[in-house]
């Protein structure tokens, strides 16, 4: 009797790298030599700021672009020898308005994709009737799109990437834009996605979203891996730092403060706001607040923001 075979992973990266076209010599590459798996039925959050690759790779996934070098598999198949099993694999939702007609009904555009994967009309027709309704767009199914809130949108976009029953789901962003209320409901889909087996590769720019679905992050910078693993093991290495807030601090504070401290900027508000490393002083600086004055301390713990900050320099806006 033959045990059953373990799916492959999800999504395999080794050594890709993706050049600009026609750029000079000497460019940095939009991807340089990337490497990481995701398991099958896991989800990696891909974070990093504009520019560090992450749509493109999300194109390379889903057999939009190709890779100048390296190999991709998705779902068991190569990216380049097998598009059309990677594509029959993958369900795609890009962030904002692309890729949907505004002037077809949301059952439209999804029974329009599922006609364009190959499903039949009988299996077309049933399939999208389930999934609208599962995502809560069936009362709204006759309704054009370009009349929908930008949370209405991501759903059709979800109904469309879901209605091919897709092994692997790429997320680009796809609360961009959306207000809470919004980003927590397409969220919570998210979640229930997870629980069925879906692997999934999200790549965002919110913290919160990337530490609270995400089984792996990583951290993308200029096209390169800056640093990858579990939440939990990406705060490990910040555990002893703590972030410290001060409502209000008089003048003398900030002084005191540069005995104790590398340095602490002052808030738009005339509070300050520093990072301190260990107990030790951790109490140095609480007992300076106390004495100069200070009201309105709160202290709290590394963050997945505190983690970015430590990896990726801020090469855009820099407060001093």
């Amino acid at each position: 009797m033959s045990l059953p075979s373990t799916p492959p992973p999800g999504i395999e990266v080794t050594d890709l790298v993706r050049a600009y076209r026609g750029a000079a010599p000497g460019t940095r590459n939009a991807l340089d030599g990337i490497t990481f798996t995701v398991e099958h039925g896991r989800t990696t959050a891909l974070l990093g700021p504009n520019g560090a690759g992450k749509t493109t790779l999300a194109r390379i996934l889903s057999t939009l672009l190709t890779p100048t070098s390296g190999t991709v598999r998705v779902a068991g198949f190569d990216t380049v020898r097998e598009p059309k099993a990677v594509r029959a694999a993958i369900g795609l939702v890009l962030g904002g308005e692309r890729g949907l007609y505004g002037r077809l009904t949301a059952e439209q555009n999804v029974r329009y994709w599922a006609a364009m994967c190959g499903l039949g009309r009988r299996e077309t027709r049933q399939r999208t009737r389930a999934v609208l309704e599962r995502l809560g767009l069936a009362e709204h199914r006759a309704r054009p799109v370009e009349t929908f809130s930008r949370g209405m949108l991501q759903r059709v976009h979800l109904a469309r990437a879901l209605v091919t029953g897709p092994r692997v789901l790429i997320l680009d962003e796809p609360t961009a834009g959306m207000d809470p209320n919004a980003a927590h409901g397409f969220l919570a889909l998210v979640r229930d996605l997870q629980e069925q087996g879906t692997t999934i590769l999200l790549t965002t720019h919110d913290m919160h979203e990337a530490r609270e679905l995400g089984d792996q992050v990583l951290l993308l910078d200029q096209g390169r891996i800056a640093a990858a693993g579990s939440p939990a093991e990406l705060l490990a290495d910040l555990a002893d730092r703590r972030t410290v807030t001060v409502a209000h601090a008089p003048a003398p504070a900030l002084a005191a403060l540069d005995h104790v401290l590398d340095g602490c900027h002052r808030t738009g508000t005339g509070g300050l706001r520093f990072t301190v490393t260990g107990t030790g002083q951790l109490a140095a600086a609480v007992r300076v607040l106390a004495e100069t004055g200070c009201s309105g301390v709160a202290i709290s713990d590394p963050s997945l923001g505190d983690v970015y900050r430590s990896v990726i320099p801020d090469r855009e806006f820099s407060v001093r």
